[in-house]
């Protein structure tokens, strides 16, 4: 004993500095304890404020209120402002809204902010790349998209919505490079879409008279689909270089393989040429002996179709053969008496140039009991959009190939 009290006597303020160093600790431990349920319970309060104001803007989403939604967030950023997913849902709300400077100030608060996560930062990037979007900034859009793109290549709808914009404003080159990119991180096969992405290039260099290059462009379409656009384009090309016996085939094979599109085929076949004055002249020339061409053809199963009998109709009514497009039309609606009220209009406006008075008055009384008249020439099977413009691509859902033909009363 006497050897302990002597070592305490030795050691005394050591073993006064250990003992204060433990009441400390103690003390600590006590209100860290109590700071702790404080705080819990003042997170509890913002938790129940939060809820409710979550709740109260939900409701006003439902009804339609999108104003009331937005103030009703607010109040929850309010309440707690370090709350991410408010700001996030905040942000989409003006956007929705159209309020796109106020989303565009959000999304920027929080890309600036230094507390926030890399994941956070990259989401608040991409919302303010479909700001820029949404509210028309096209270069700004792209910029920012492409911002994404160097944090994180494997972003799908970042590069579906930089392919949309690229071939918004036919800027072909990027429209191809990021639909390459995206049959890359996607599982949908985009070699249609790049066929035809080739082929609107390839367009633009045959309307200025590039032939070497388009033809180049052409066959790059060939090898990712052989989209009807691009053996459309390929019998202009055909036409433009006096290869007559190319085009025959080509376009013999373009009616077997669909025949709807035999008036669209030469729809497409007269659009406006820009080339100059003497090879727009020889084109036209070779375009009318393709024509007299089709005319002449004798194929059973083409005449089948009440799509290539209506675009030969037109054809003789436009070169004033009368009586010859009459009989084609007579002969097709004996041999098909349930034709359609498209095929017997064009046949009572036949009757009626040529006054064959008495059978213009039974064609007109059996028509009016069931006609239907089109809107337009062209609608879009994928959302219903309706032109009488030739459109590969959909304006409104911007989906590729999906015209379909209707014949216009």
């Amino acid at each position: 004993m006497e050897v302990y009290l002597a070592w305490l006597q030795d050691h005394l303020l050591a073993t006064v500095a250990v003992g204060l160093t433990l009441v400390l600790i103690y003390h600590y431990l006590s209100e860290k304890d109590t700071g702790v349920k404080l705080s819990k319970k003042y997170r509890n309060s913002i938790f129940e404020a939060q809820s409710k104001v979550f709740l109260n803007a939900t409701q006003y989403l439902i009804s339609g209120n999108k104003d009331l939604a937005i103030k009703e967030f607010l109040n929850a950023v309010d309440i707690n402002r370090e709350t991410i997913d408010t700001y996030f849902a905040l942000g989409g709300l003006f956007r929705s809204n159209g309020e796109i400077d106020k989303a565009i100030s959000i999304h920027r608060s929080l890309i600036a902010r230094e507390n926030i996560s890399e994941a956070d930062r990259l989401r608040s990037l991409k919302e303010l790349a479909i700001d820029f979007d949404k509210g028309g900034f096209v270069d700004k859009a792209i910029d920012t998209y492409k911002d994404v793109l160097r944090i994180n290549r494997d972003q799908y709808e970042v590069i579906q919505s930089l392919c949309r914009i690229f071939e918004d404003i036919e800027n072909w080159d990027q429209a191809y490079n990021y639909r390459i990119m995206l049959s890359k991180v996607g599982h949908e096969n985009q070699a249609e879409t790049i066929s035809h992405i080739l082929v609107q290039k390839a367009k633009a260099l045959f309307e200025k008279g590039d032939f070497s290059q388009c033809n180049e462009d052409l066959e790059d379409a060939f090898r990712f689909a052989p989209s009807v656009s691009a053996k459309i384009l390929r019998l202009r090309l055909y036409l433009t270089m006096g290869n007559m016996d190319q085009a025959k085939d080509l376009m013999i094979e373009l009616l077997k393989e669909h025949p709807m599109y035999t008036s669209f085929i030469f729809e497409s076949l007269s659009e406006g040429f820009k080339g100059d004055e003497g090879t727009k002249e020889s084109y036209q020339q070779r375009l009318e002996l393709l024509k007299e061409f089709f005319l002449e053809m004798n194929d059973h199963d083409l005449d089948e179709s009440p799509s290539v009998v209506l675009t030969k109709v037109r054809l003789l009514k436009q070169l004033g053969k009368m009586e010859q497009a009459y009989s084609v039309l007579k002969a097709y609606m004996e041999s098909h008496p349930n034709a359609s009220d498209v095929v017997k209009t064009e046949y009572i406006k036949i009757l009626i140039q040529l006054g064959k008075r008495e059978e213009v008055v039974d064609q007109v009384d059996a028509l009016l009991e069931n006609l239907h008249q089109s809107l337009t020439k062209h609608y879009c099977e994928n959302c219903g959009y309706n032109s009488d413009e030739i459109f590969w691509r959909c304006p409104q859902c911007h989906e590729w190939e999906t015209i379909q033909f209707r014949w216009k009363v």
